[in-house]
């Protein structure tokens, strides 16, 4: 199994990851330039130990497979010798995902997320045999991403048993918001949970959870391990002053979804990665104002409060 940077024991891929935004120019092609600035930033200033890319908020339904691997490539060559990068490789075609995930480990990865098939409402079976599959074609670390919001077909506890079982499959990334299952999966199969919910990063402490995959990363990951570190060492007040500052940013990241909220907000703070693809559109004024009042209410620092208007 490869080694991941940033790996300690119970932590497989670190412990503070942000699910990257893929950065594109002003004629919606993938700026690889951007990519590696982006990249570099995170890890080096904002805290991060690990980046996810091509996951849902690098907008992977719209990037192509070149895309992806161009995109992956860069990123490994910009920050691979010192932070963990995580493959987003998951489709609801077992064929492709597997594809996406030998491509990955040839682009040098460290790990891949798989996340759950989405809309085709596969059974707990087919669940199995899916994810089982795509660890099995390459020799990397898989993250698992339970998010039923989106694939509607939750991950059951009983499966998620039966895939600990494989020697590839060593995590789960929880957006089912399901404290009671992530318990039982933890105590029951050994699986490192790693939060996929930003407001709920501190609960999902709270019962094991030994890290983040993070969209407010992008502006506040500094945050989330001052919080993660205060929690661990015991100082559970500090921890939840931390997660009460991030009320705000928690707010205006549901409020219009994290793709959208994280490019606006770095557009904020001076980091320019291009508008969204359709068929999500850019910030309305309205969603500019939102993020913006939130990020002040935080303490952030805008550098470029009027650039998110264009």
């Amino acid at each position: 199994m490869t080694d991941c940077p940033t790996a300690i024991p119970g932590r497989p891929f670190g412990r503070v990851l942000t699910a990257m935004v893929t950065p594109f120019d002003e004629d919606g092609k993938v700026d690889l330039k951007v990519a590696q600035e982006l990249a570099a930033y995170l890890v080096d200033n904002v805290g991060n130990d690990g980046l996810v890319v091509n996951g849902t908020t690098g907008e992977s339904p719209t990037t192509t497979d070149r895309e992806k691997e161009q995109l992956l490539r860069s990123v490994v060559e910009a920050v691979g010798d010192r932070a963990t990068v995580v493959a987003g490789a998951g489709t609801n075609n077992t064929e492709h995902s597997v594809e996406l995930a030998r491509s990955a480990e040839k682009a040098g990865a460290h790990g891949l997320l798989v996340v759950t098939p989405y809309y085709s409402r596969p059974p707990q079976e087919g669940l199995y045999q899916h994810f089982w599959t795509v660890a099995d074609a390459t020799d990397l670390p898989v993250m698992l991403y339970d998010i039923p919001p989106r694939s509607v077909v939750p991950i059951q506890v009983d499966t998620l048993k039966r895939l600990a079982e494989h020697p590839q499959i060593v995590a789960v990334k929880d957006s089912k918001h399901d404290l009671w299952a992530g318990s039982e999966a933890m105590n029951d199969a050994g699986l490192a949970y790693y939060s996929g919910e930003d407001p709920l990063n501190l609960p999902w402490l709270s019962v094991g959870a030994v890290g983040f995959v993070s969209v407010i990363g992008h502006v506040v990951g500094d945050r989330l391990r001052k919080m993660l570190d205060a929690y661990e060492s015991g100082d559970v007040a500090s921890a939840l002053e931390v997660h009460k500052g991030l009320l705000p940013v928690y707010r205006s990241m549901n409020f219009v979804g994290g793709v959208i909220f994280a490019k606006t907000a770095l557009r904020l703070c001076g980091y320019e990665t291009g508008q969204p693809r359709l068929p999500l559109p850019a910030a309305t004024e309205e969603q500019v104002r939102l993020i913006t009042s939130d990020l002040w209410d935080a303490g952030l620092v805008l550098v470029n409060p009027d650039a998110a208007q264009r």
